[in-house]
């Protein structure tokens, strides 16, 4: 029997939730997602700290300074990190828009137009980019925008309910509901193990997966932070699942069999009922969730605290 990172590569598109190329190499995604941690991660390594003196050598002789400098040179090494993913995997890459622009629907949009206008620039098409954007109700309407150019959105930092209601309508690519950060909220409440079906990140992804398939939604389901190989199998037949190296190694190690949990042709029974979101109505039910409040305010301010400390390397190099 195959393994089960191969039983689900029938069901489910695998995508690889890292920044290091070797890892990819060996299990074979057909995408990748990166975000702020990731990159530092990868940045501070010194195998691929050539590609960060790459983008502040491009710089030398720039009319920029400060501030403007260093937000230039990030955005390259996104790009070059973002080029060496797509020489690596078939399908897209997700590029994440600066964390501290949460807030900010036009500053986001500006971002993610330069991010495909670089990748442009370099011969990357439009369609093999996700860019990647916290899911506030200003990253949502931003989203929205950029979709209506053609420009595809991945909508991280997705706790609830309500941010998977509002991306759908406003037609967004692509979700990434966070199941390990779901699931360790609970724990750590309940003093509870979660396992399998039991686990409240696994219900939050079905939920809303069944609830897409039944009002056929476009947007696509990608579960992402994972905490166990368990978390994964219970999501087999989901749209993608983006998994750390570390559970792809145990996914195949396994030989255990796999058979789809969720499908769109199940979906209609247990999907629920259709609801539409306006600003006030999504802050209110957003609001009534309270892991979901605290998990996203959480997730903005690590992704923002990892820019910074990228901003200070890129100093400390220059």
């Amino acid at each position: 029997m195959s393994n089960q990172l191969e039983q689900l590569k029938k069901f489910t598109t695998v995508v690889a939730d890292t920044g290091d190329f070797e890892s990819m190499k060996e299990f074979l995604p057909q995408d990748a997602t990166t975000n702020p941690s990731l990159i530092l991660q990868a940045a501070e390594k010194a195998e691929y700290r050539p590609i960060v003196q790459k983008a502040i050598d491009e710089h030398k002789g720039s009319d920029l300074t400060g501030d403007a400098l260093i937000e230039s040179i990030i955005d390259r090494i996104l790009i070059l990190f973002g080029l060496e993913i797509l020489n690596i995997v078939p399908g897209r890459v997700s590029t994440e828009v600066d964390a501290r622009l949460s807030f900010d629907a036009p500053t986001t949009v500006a971002k993610a137009k330069k991010l495909i206008a670089d990748y442009a620039a370099e011969g990357i098409d439009k369609s093999r980019i996700l860019i990647k954007i916290a899911s506030t109700w200003e990253g949502i309407k931003a989203a929205e925008e950029l979709e209506k150019e053609g420009i595809t959105c991945n909508l991280t930092l997705l706790f609830s309910f309500a941010q998977a209601v509002a991306c759908a309508e406003a037609n967004v690519q692509l979700i990434s509901p966070f199941v390990g950060r779901i699931y360790d909220w609970y724990k750590a409440q309940s003093g509870q193990e979660y396992v399998g079906a039991e686990d409240p990140g696994v219900q939050s992804v079905q939920r809303i997966y069944n609830y897409y398939k039944k009002h056929g939604y476009k947007t696509e389901v990608m579960g992402a932070s994972f905490r166990n190989k368990g978390q994964i199998t219970e999501l087999t037949g989901c749209d993608l699942l983006t998994i750390s190296p570390k559970l792809l190694a145990e996914l195949a190690a396994s030989e255990e069999a796999l058979t789809p949990t969720i499908s769109a042709e199940t979906a209609a029974a247990k999907g629920e009922e259709k609801v539409s979101l306006d600003e006030a109505a999504f802050r209110f039910l957003y609001n009534e969730d309270a892991m979901a409040v605290e998990k996203t305010a959480q997730g903005i301010r690590a992704f923002s605290a990892d820019i910074v400390k990228l901003e200070k390397l890129i100093g400390e190099m220059l």
